[in-house]
């Protein structure tokens, strides 16, 4: 039987272990509210721009609401663990966290990887939603305005895009591309369009945007990975001294 010195040289390590885990599972559970704001406003805001990606990019923002669900109950459940002591629990959450930690590494892994896919089905769906643009009538017609209005471009590598669509045809450049609204008639005219409209073409501008992202995007799953260690991690810890504790006491 351990000594009465030896117990409470353990008892400040476990509330020590219990702060730190607490602390942890809070701001993870914190991230969680965040990711599910993301994926809503990506919802509400993104669709469109999602949609001229591929088919499945249009599930990305509930990909992103899903993981920030899950994110939310198991760090609920994280801090009943904790607060709890209980070291079968703590043991299911390491090893949920693990999990997550593995979600996170093989998806940014497959991001790098296809990158490039990535790319050239943009820029496919993105020629293909310039050619059959009608105004505000389809998603992807809605896509091209925001895209271009946002970024200041127009057409997919120049203005000069747009001169062999149907919709140029009948009722000229789309006012996305116009520099000035007080400006932004007779656009149907070659002759005046490139005082009037955006010159520069809108795949490049997207691209350089993403590849100037990337770097941050690579950072924070980095440091995501990292900090599921980090409570994987505690919770291992935790869960041992506890054990010992308990094995001390008999």
């Amino acid at each position: 039987m351990a000594s009465p010195s030896r117990r409470l040289q353990t008892k400040p390590v476990i509330t020590c272990l219990k702060s730190v885990l607490l602390v942890y599972t809070t701001v993870f559970w914190f991230s969680g509210i965040v990711l599910l704001g993301i994926g809503i406003w990506g919802k509400v805001s993104l669709e469109v721009f999602f949609s001229l990606l591929n088919e499945n990019a249009t599930n990305v923002p509930y990909v992103l609401i899903g993981t920030g669900a899950v994110i939310i109950l198991l760090g609920t459940f994280g801090c009943f663990a904790t607060c709890r002591g209980s070291t079968w629990m703590l043991k299911l959450y390491a090893m949920f966290l693990t999990l997550i930690f593995l979600v996170v590494l093989v998806a940014a892994i497959v991001g790098f990887v296809f990158r490039h896919e990535i790319k050239n089905s943009f820029k496919s769906n993105f020629e293909t939603a310039v050619k059959d643009y009608s105004g505000a009538g389809t998603e992807r017609s809605r896509a091209v305005d925001t895209i271009q209005s946002t970024l200041h471009c127009c057409g997919v590598v120049s203005y000069t895009d747009w001169e062999e669509t149907a919709y140029f045809k009948q009722d000229g450049m789309p006012g996305s591309c116009c520099r000035s609204r007080e400006n932004c008639t007779d656009l149907k005219d070659k002759a005046t369009l490139q005082g009037k409209v955006y010159v520069n073409g809108c795949y490049n501008l997207v691209i350089k945007t993403m590849e100037s992202e990337m770097g941050i995007v690579a950072g924070i799953a980095f440091g995501t990975a990292c900090f599921q260690l980090v409570g994987i991690f505690l919770a291992c810890c935790l869960s041992r001294s506890i054990t010992n504790n308990q094995y001390e006491m008999v």
